[in-house]
């Protein structure tokens, strides 16, 4: 038995992805080994808090942005 799961374009700081239709943007996230406590996501052009990411669904055309927290000094 073959599953088809649909495909959606999204931008990923500039780049092309391909993502599951339906995909949250946490599991999107995890996914890609991201550690959510050190970045900010940019979502369709604002600041998405941590708390939205598991219930915020990606769609086709969706723009993000992750920037990571970097320490120095």
């Amino acid at each position: 038995m073959t599953t088809n799961l649909q495909q959606v374009e999204v931008q990923l700081n500039g780049t092309p992805v391909s993502v599951t239709a339906g995909l949250s943007l946490g599991a999107f996230v995890d996914s890609h080994r991201i550690n959510r406590r050190m970045v900010a996501i940019e979502y369709n052009g604002e600041i998405l808090p941590r708390h939205a990411w598991d219930t915020t669904m990606l769609h086709s055309g969706d723009v993000l942005e992750v920037v990571q927290m970097v320490g120095g000094g």
